[in-house]
């Protein structure tokens, strides 16, 4: 753990809710409503997670994470997914050139749109599965390989990948073990009728947003590192902990609720984004310790797409959402 003393640990909080701040004026000039969407991009940012946005098309999942990067004065890419999309259209390839002067042809290695800092992966699920998983490795090692070399990712490094609901044509469901590798899956909805009308005066005139960068690669890293060391008490810990194994229908502790609609439960990795995801949420609403309300609030976006279930939720047309209810409803938060 990084060791400071109390006034640089003091000073970098305070430069914390600044640069919070800051962001959310930026993000406000463009983006109408979606507050608890926009939080959860802004943890998993100060987290260093990726971020899943699920939402009908015409939702605004792209303008948000557009917005999002350039207020954050990062190296920014695109990739709008297609049926046709190859891996080497993700991470690059190897050319052959010929050496100037020698004659001699030498490989060299033509980087693609996944060396950056946030890389935008635009309705990454009308893929197919071969071309989603070219962002296994850099999701989790920050890293890829190519002809059996590994390059390096810049850091930080951001996956906010958008996708439409799978019931729409055209769209291939991810693999569990990629959607295992986001922090969130947080839904985007429909706006309220007076939002949208906000939005429709933003959007019908020829005013154009002035974003301003309001941060870099080293500060964002520096505050992963503080998020990292805010202090979380045991009982809060372990009321993670049992919100994840309430999710598993093998163990013991699972309602009956459970057992009845889930195949399999959440992995460790749940338990770890949850209480991440929840010392960042703390941090940012000017605390310094985990409450039990911040394990709470996150469970639902950190969970839902980490527990698959049954023929028969889906014929009694549950969602995990109303399955994760249940589980906080069960699950005390002491004992």
């Amino acid at each position: 753990m990084m060791q400071l003393d109390s006034e640089t640990l003091k000073d970098r909080i305070a430069r914390f809710g600044a640069v919070q701040e800051s962001m959310i004026t930026q993000v406000r000039k463009v983006i109408v409503g979606q507050d608890e969407v926009l939080e959860q991009l802004m943890v998993a940012l100060f987290v260093g997670g990726h971020c899943l946005i699920t939402g009908m098309p015409g939702t605004a999942k792209t303008l948000l994470v557009r917005t999002m990067a350039e207020t954050l004065g990062l190296l920014f890419r695109r990739i709008q997914f297609t049926p046709d999309l190859m891996p080497s259209d993700i991470t690059g390839t190897d050319i052959l050139e010929e050496e100037p002067g020698t004659g001699r042809r030498i490989w060299t290695f033509v980087q693609g749109p996944i060396f950056g800092n946030v890389l935008l992966a635009d309705e990454i699920n009308r893929t197919p599965p071969k071309t989603q998983a070219a962002l296994l490795e850099a999701m989790q090692e920050r890293s890829c390989t190519v002809r059996g070399n590994q390059y390096k990712l810049p850091a930080p490094f951001f996956v906010l990948a958008t996708q439409n609901p799978i019931e729409l044509e055209g769209t291939y469901p991810l693999p569990e073990a990629q959607l295992d590798r986001f922090l969130f899956n947080t839904l985007l909805d429909y706006l309220p009728a007076e939002d949208e009308l906000k939005v429709v005066g933003l959007t019908t005139t020829t005013a154009v947003a002035d974003l301003q960068p309001v941060t870099t690669a080293e500060e964002i890293l520096n505050f992963q590192q503080l998020v990292r060391m805010v202090p979380i008490a045991e009982e809060v810990a372990r009321y993670a902990v049992n919100l994840v194994r309430g999710t598993r229908p093998v163990d013991v502790t699972a309602s009956d609720y459970v057992k009845k609609y889930v195949n399999f439960g959440a992995s460790v990795r749940g338990a770890q984004n949850l209480v991440l995801a929840a010392k960042a949420r703390s941090l940012m609403r000017g605390r310094y310790h985990v409450s039990f309300e911040d394990v709470a609030s996150l469970m639902r976006p950190v969970m839902r797409h980490r527990i698959l279930l049954n023929f028969q939720a889906e014929s009694d047309r549950l969602s995990p959402d109303d399955i994760l209810k249940k589980v906080l409803e069960v699950v005390p938060t002491k004992g």
